[in-house]
């Protein structure tokens, strides 16, 4: 199986057993895999900390957002997340091959943000979990 099929694979059953249970569910970070983001040979890409610190605020952004059943907050979520997300690529300082991978790594985001501005709140669901997992796997790539 190919990363993609892999990684929608994965994507598919978590959303699948998010749905069955109320409890918060735990990520399990290091099987997470972003397609066409690479390591250096087998070690992490060395991140600025603007952007580290970036990505972290995005995460604790997703880690406290608590109204799940309202359309209107994913908007709001957008907004705050797509204002960090501008912050990081203001901040990056970064060069080569490893500002090229990271560019890799936020472009899938773009699309998630739509999503979570859609009316529709199980599209809006599918995307904050999916953008909570590419947010989780950040750390398999970058230090």
């Amino acid at each position: 199986m190919n990363r993609k099929t892999v990684f929608s694979v994965s994507l598919m059953l978590l959303f699948f057993v998010s749905c069955n249970s109320n409890k918060k569910e735990v990520i399990d970070v290091n099987s997470i895999k972003i397609e066409g983001v690479s390591l250096d040979n087998t070690k992490l890409w060395q991140a600025n900390l603007e952007t580290t610190e970036g990505i972290k605020k995005m995460q604790r952004m997703m880690n406290s957002f608590s109204e799940k059943e309202n359309v209107a907050a994913y908007a709001s979520l957008k907004g705050e997340l797509e204002a960090e997300f501008s912050n990081i690529f203001q901040k990056c300082t970064m060069k080569g091959e490893a500002h090229n991978q990271l560019h890799n790594y936020l472009k899938p985001m773009i699309a998630l943000f739509e999503g979570l501005e859609s009316s529709n709140l199980k599209t809006c669901k599918t995307s904050f979990k999916t953008m909570e997992n590419h947010l989780a796997g950040y750390l398999n790539y970058f230090e």
